[in-house]
């Protein structure tokens, strides 16, 4: 059984009422990267991972978990 990576980046966006455009640039990469990852459709590097995890002041397991 193949694990998949599941995450509340869009939630956590936008209870602090960010956009895909600010999350983007506080994390150096694209919208249409923070699009891919709040449909689940691309992993994170764990640089990525942990610089969400800065952004949201949360370790990086509250964020992202497997299913």
């Amino acid at each position: 059984m193949i694990k998949k990576l599941k995450n509340k980046i869009y939630e956590l966006r936008i209870s602090r009422n960010m956009t895909q455009e600010e999350l983007a640039v506080a994390a150096g990469v694209t919208r249409q990267t923070i699009i891919a990852i709040e449909k689940g459709n691309y992993t994170p590097s764990v640089a990525l991972a942990i610089s969400f995890a800065k952004i949201f002041s949360l370790s990086v397991e509250e964020i992202f978990w497997y299913n």
